[in-house]
């Protein structure tokens, strides 16, 4: 059944995907063009100690650590991913189609609230729908965060193009051959790597009667008990309230945004209701729904307002946002950013 913000919700396993050519904005967009990525900051630098010996230190490890004391201990992409893992089996599901497309987007709305990338400031880009906007990149500093870094590179060298071709082309949705290099490869395994690193998860070896693979069993329970309250939290409660915490920092920008952009991405990537398995059928129809509103409301700009929804869930929700954004009203173009984003996740089906 079709929702309102045109996701087709598919509860079970996803179908087969079978790739299809670029959209339309792919075709306003030449072949790339290698260029060599300037990293601005030295890559040594040194500092004197009190008996004065010279002490060599990297800058950019100086500015990665102070970029991630910024940030929640999670990115959008690891809590998506930790939503969709079965916690002591320690992976995925088999027949989940959609997880690797969203987490692609996951990614380009990550690196927009980081204030890496934003629209291009041209006033013509509103002749275009929200997803077929060009992006570049406004800060190329590094995040620590290896996949975003990645991705940051990429759009830093590369020409410039849409938020839709870049979430198909890091996806591999592509059958131009000399676009092929941008696809991002083996993220589901890189992120679940950097949960381990985190202490999130930990790595085992399980064999699969014809082969061995590695599985990512839950170690921090707490992590995932706290990304699952807050998806309950906005799925089923009249006003919606975000307690502080490593995971959603009080002093962090667009904490409902945040929050809403991860909910409407774990229904994208048909992981939301593993989140919702304690809720009773009746609630988990309410909270669909409600999430059917949110998507539909969050992928255009500027946001719709909202007086919560049809169901009276999440009230407050609108408001807390609107706030969010006259706090951060430099940061316009970043926001069309996400709502692309959440208007390409509208499509996922009819996508893939």
């Amino acid at each position: 059944m079709a929702s309102q913000g045109g996701l087709t919700r598919r509860r079970g396993a996803g179908g087969a995907t079978s790739p299809n050519g670029d959209d339309e904005s792919s075709s306003r967009v030449t072949s790339p063009v290698p260029k060599q990525y300037n990293d601005r900051s030295p890559e040594t630098a040194y500092e004197s100690s009190e008996n004065g010996h010279r002490i060599a230190y990297d800058p950019r490890d100086i500015s990665e650590n102070a970029e991630r004391s910024k940030q929640p201990k999670l990115t959008l992409m690891e809590e998506v991913l930790l939503l969709g893992l079965k916690d002591k089996q320690g992976y995925l599901s088999f027949w989940n189609d959609n997880i690797s497309y969203a987490l692609r987007g996951c990614i380009v709305i990550e690196l927009a609230f980081r204030g890496r990338i934003s629209m291009q400031k041209d006033s013509s880009r509103r002749r275009f729908p929200l997803a077929d906007r060009i992006i570049e990149v406004i800060d190329d500093t590094l995040t620590g965060e290896v996949l975003l870094d990645e991705a940051l590179k990429m759009m830093k060298t590369s020409e410039k193009m849409s938020v839709s071709s870049w979430i198909d082309l890091m996806s591999g949705e592509t059958w131009n051959l000399m676009k092929i290099g941008y696809q991002l490869k083996q993220v589901r395994e890189r992120l679940a790597k950097g949960l381990v690193d985190k202490g999130i998860l930990r790595t085992e070896k399980r064999n699969f009667l014809l082969f061995d693979m590695a599985t990512h069993p839950v170690v921090d329970s707490g992590a995932k008990d706290e990304i699952r309250k807050r998806v309950r939290n906005v799925c089923s409660s009249r006003t919606v309230v975000l307690p502080p915490s490593q995971f959603l920092p009080a002093e962090l920008d667009f904490r409902m945004l945040r929050t809403i952009s991860m909910v409407c991405a774990a229904y994208a990537a048909n992981v939301l209701e593993n989140a919702l398995v304690t809720m009773s059928h009746e609630a988990r129809e309410r909270a669909f729904a409600q999430v059917d509103e949110l998507l539909a409301e969050y992928s255009q700009w500027p946001f719709a307002k909202r007086t919560g929804g049809q169901q009276g869930i999440g009230a407050n929700i609108g408001q807390v946002i609107a706030e969010e954004v006259e706090k951060n009203k430099d940061k316009e173009l970043q926001l069309e950013v996400i709502a692309a984003c959440l208007s390409v996740f509208t499509r996922l089906d009819s996508l893939l």
